[in-house]
């Protein structure tokens, strides 16, 4: 397992890093708790959870592994989120001060520790004006609450609307983001990535595998049945069957991900975990595990090197769709001016 820093801070993290939402729901007490043991024997220390993640039983289990493996705990960087409702109640949910007060304390009781290192927005939240989130989460660092704070689902000028913020009031400044990104889904190129690479925020990709489209277990025009996520439900948010069928860029990407694989010896997992591990930015990619299998299989990851022309590959295969201005050639071509001799 190699280690990176986590966004612009000072704090090291392995660069595969644990997800937990299937913690109580799709992966009982026991298989989290030896998905845990397994993650950790292998080098793994970041952990991320959420407080909304199986009706917050994720964090609850990862306080009972805590608590019984103290030794092991000392090395684990423990990260969580807040933002979504926690109760009926209007002020149940959001980033204002007061939810997040109460938002945290309970994380903090239900994880049993008295510190999170890295606690993260869930999501923008357009009714709470940013100075009131940031003073709060200046004040968490501050009471020793938190180490860190990022973001999770933010757009572009939102990470640099808070990164600026920030700098302003001479408050600590954000340190990552959690983004959508793989190699079916690469739209954040276009702006998040410049904004957090100009700010020295790392990426912490979720859904690294679509969904499990990219691990290669789909076949074309083969309808998904059995104990996957498609099989139990086809229609799945953004991971949809018949859309991502139907798009032929899936197919070439997948195309591209097994005949890389194939010259490996390694999974298609494998290949696009480091595919992702190699794109500017990132810090650690995210493993959504529901079975120790999964894990063991993705935590091979770290030790596949992938060649320049591979990557390059994969890179061109899944490019995504841009129109020519101002993300295609014209409007690259702009980024950059020569001193004379040029535009």
């Amino acid at each position: 397992m190699d280690y990176r820093l986590l966004g612009n801070s000072g704090t090291s993290v392995s660069t595969l890093t644990l997800g937990t939402m299937t913690f109580g729901s799709e992966a009982d007490e026991p298989t989290s708790h030896q998905i845990l043991d397994t993650f950790v024997a292998a080098g793994g220390t970041l952990v991320d959870t959420a407080d909304v993640y199986s009706g917050n039983e994720s964090e609850r289990i990862i306080g009972r592994w805590l608590a019984a493996h103290p030794t092991e705990a000392q090395q684990v960087v423990i990260a969580t989120k807040g933002r979504f409702p926690q109760g009926d109640g209007p002020n149940d949910l959001g980033l204002s001060r007061r939810h997040l007060r109460v938002a945290l304390d309970a994380s903090l009781e239900r994880l049993g520790v008295d510190h999170i290192d890295l606690y993260q927005m869930h999501a923008w939240d357009a009714l709470t004006p940013i100075e009131e989130t940031l003073r709060f989460l200046d004040d968490a660092v501050s009471a020793g609450k938190i180490g860190t704070y990022g973001f999770s689902n933010y757009l572009g000028y939102q990470v640099t609307k808070a990164v600026y913020e920030a700098k302003a009031h001479g408050w600590a400044p954000p340190v990552t983001l959690q983004p959508q990104y793989n190699l079916l889904v690469r739209d954040i190129e276009h702006e998040v990535v410049p904004a957090c690479l100009d700010a020295g925020i790392g990426l912490l990709p979720w859904s690294p595998l679509a969904g499990g489209w990219l691990s290669g277990k789909y076949q074309r025009d083969e309808a998904p049945t059995g104990a996957t996520r498609l099989g139990e439900d086809p229609q799945r948010g953004m991971e949809a069957w018949e859309a991502r069928n139907a798009d032929e860029r899936t197919w070439t990407v997948l195309d591209a991900v097994s005949d890389v694989a194939d010259a490996h010896g390694a999974s298609r997992s494998q290949v696009a975990l480091a595919w992702l591990l190699a794109r500017p930015a990132v810090t650690s990619v995210i493993l959504g595990a529901r079975t120790v299998s999964q894990l063991e299989d993705n935590l091979g990851a770290a030790d596949l090197v992938l060649t320049d022309d591979e990557l390059r590959t994969l890179t061109d295969a899944s490019a995504p769709r841009i129109d020519d201005y101002p993300y295609g050639t014209a409007g690259v071509a702009q980024r950059e001016r020569r001193i004379t001799g040029g535009r």
